[in-house]
């Protein structure tokens, strides 16, 4: 073999392999099957076949049809051998007959009805939040089941076991592997939307551990939004999350030192921003807000997209950042609104302003084990010259945070109230 013939079964079988083809595999094979362990299974075989076949016979014409021919075989061949499956295969190969399911994809397309049924069994609502997650990242982002607990800062045991238990509760609830009718989907797609973001956000501050930023996980989260774009191009939130985790992960090179420590906004060398990601952003955004009644993650991403277009923290729109967050306070109503709406009026109209708004959210219990509320107190008191109050939020914080950068940052804070 040639090193460019070499070259090019690498590369063929490198895209078979990758997140995203296989979850293209995936996805079809649990929708004929209906098995998301047998599906994982042949999946993971039809690629080592590919490994072992296209370097000796070369690679087909359409390497994602022999992977899927490949993985069906391996299926079909499995359950002849088991007798408890012999049924329910020929109901399978009736229902494919049927509904076309075993010749609809025969080429390397893509496949976007399969993928979606997937995002939307994965993110059923009959499972509990922490199993939508852990499937999302298992069978759509196509991480393992160890990078899936490191995701999570659990065992890989116990995500093992929360995963295993998330598969049979779809096969005992007989969860559907289908995309919801149009009377479903407005009430079924936010909880996809929140799996995503809940990757994200996890990506962006970590709850616990050494670094600051998770790439791993935020580079997998936006893939999944621009996936579940280019299947639901008309929804204006779709396109609001996708722009809001780009703008805010336009600024990854700037949040944390060269040795990790954290770097807040107002300090940030804003050269280090991605542009690219703050251009398709910004269009998604106007895109997201040509609809009447804007929701919570258009909302989110046109207030970051202000952040943005600042040249520095002093020249932020904070009167427009305040107005969206009033919006926002109506469309998506918590706790964790009013406390950003409260860093922004601080930011407004002073120190003093925000500390009566962060007072006012001292008794919600939803709070009590946020780290950022006490850490937002703290600054503000600081901001007035009350550094003995300061210190003693700073504290609090201390106490609740998980994240060793935060943590680093909170006693820089702590030693200079103390000091003064």
């Amino acid at each position: 073999m040639t090193p460019a013939a070499a070259g090019s079964v690498e590369a063929a079988i490198e895209k078979a392999a990758s997140r995203e083809e296989r979850g293209r595999l995936l996805a079809t094979l649990v929708r004929q099957f209906g098995d998301l362990d047998l599906a994982e299974e042949v999946a993971s075989e039809a690629v080592a076949a590919a490994l072992e076949h296209w370097p000796v016979d070369g690679v087909p014409g359409k390497p994602a049809a022999w992977l899927l021919t490949t993985a069906r075989r391996k299926a079909v061949d499995r359950l002849r051998r088991d007798k408890v499956y012999a049924a329910r295969l020929a109901v399978m190969q009736a229902e494919a007959e049927r509904e076309g399911v075993a010749d609809r994809v025969t080429g390397d397309e893509d496949v976007p009805d399969e993928r979606l049924r997937l995002f939307f069994t994965c993110c059923h609502p009959a499972l509990p939040i922490e199993a939508q997650t852990a499937l999302t990242l298992r069978c759509l982002a196509g991480l393992g089941t160890p990078e899936v607990a490191r995701a999570f800062l659990v065992p890989t045991a116990t995500m093992a076991q929360r995963i295993v238990r998330a598969k049979r509760k779809i096969q005992a609830a007989r969860i559907p592997f289908r995309v919801p009718d149009a009377l479903e989907l407005p009430g079924r797609l936010p909880g996809v939307l929140r799996v995503i973001y809940l990757i994200f956000t996890e990506s962006y501050a970590a709850s616990a551990g050494p670094e600051l930023l998770r790439a791993d996980l935020a580079d997998e989260s936006i893939r999944l939004a621009r996936i579940l774009h280019g299947l639901l191009p008309s929804e204006p939130e779709v396109s609001g999350l996708l722009a809001l985790m780009l703008l805010i992960d336009a600024r990854r090179a700037a949040r944390t030192t060269p040795d990790g420590d954290l770097v807040l906004l107002d300090e940030q060398d804003r050269s280090l921003w991605d542009r690219d990601r703050i251009t398709e952003g910004r269009r998604l955004v106007v895109e997201a807000l040509r609809h009447r009644a804007p929701g919570q993650y258009a909302l989110q991403a046109a207030i970051a997209a202000l952040h943005n277009d600042a040249a520095d923290v002093a020249t932020t729109d904070w009167p427009q950042i305040v107005a969206l967050y009033d919006v926002l306070g109506d469309v998506a109503p918590s706790p964790l609104v009013r406390l950003n709406r409260a860093v922004a009026v601080a930011m407004r109209d002073g120190p003093a302003a925000g500390l009566e708004l962060v007072d006012a959210l001292a008794d919600d219990e939803r709070l009590r084990g946020y780290h950022l509320l006490p850490a937002a107190r703290a600054d503000l008191l600081r901001r007035l010259g009350r550094h003995r109050d300061a210190a003693l939020d700073y504290r609090r914080a201390l106490q609740l945070v998980g994240n060793e950068p935060e943590r680093a940052y909170l006693e820089r804070r702590l030693r200079e109230v103390t000091r003064s």
